[in-house]
């Protein structure tokens, strides 16, 4: 078995997942369920934890909230955002600031296969390859 794949997943992704948000959490689930596996690694930016937890509080409470943000750290590798991220964020031509930090962060990360979003739009100038969890799961499905 060789290295295991790596994904960097969008905040939205994750939301899907965790809010059980349809129609789009069909696939979401299909990306934890092989992350459960062993058969990836989702890398999520510690960013996504503080935009997660600010959307999810709202519906599910603070208490629940928790719970399911320190069960969601089981199932990823957190990617960290430094001053050098937050700074080639700043100096980007990504239109939205928030995508430009996540797109550091992945590259930051290391040997990530793709940025993974329901919003390839915001990653029109990434250096990594952005692809939807359909696109990313049909592609899996033809190389097993």
């Amino acid at each position: 078995m060789g290295p295991r794949i790596k994904i960097f997943l969008d905040s939205d992704v994750a939301l899907d997942h965790l809010s059980d948000r349809q129609p789009f959490a069909e696939y979401a689930h299909r990306l934890f369920a092989l992350a459960e596996l062993g058969e990836i690694t989702i890398c999520l930016s510690s960013l996504s934890f503080s935009n997660l937890y600010y959307i999810l509080r709202k519906l599910k409470g603070h208490a629940d909230t928790l719970t399911l943000l320190a069960d969601l750290k089981k199932l990823v590798r957190v990617s960290s955002v430094s001053e050098s991220e937050i700074q080639a964020a700043l100096s980007s031509n990504f239109r939205d600031f928030e995508d430009a930090i996540q797109h550091f962060s992945a590259v930051a990360e290391g040997e990530i296969l793709a940025i993974v979003t329901r919003n390839k739009v915001d990653y029109l100038n990434s250096q990594v390859p952005v692809l939807s969890p359909e696109e990313f799961l049909l592609n899996q499905k033809s190389h097993s």
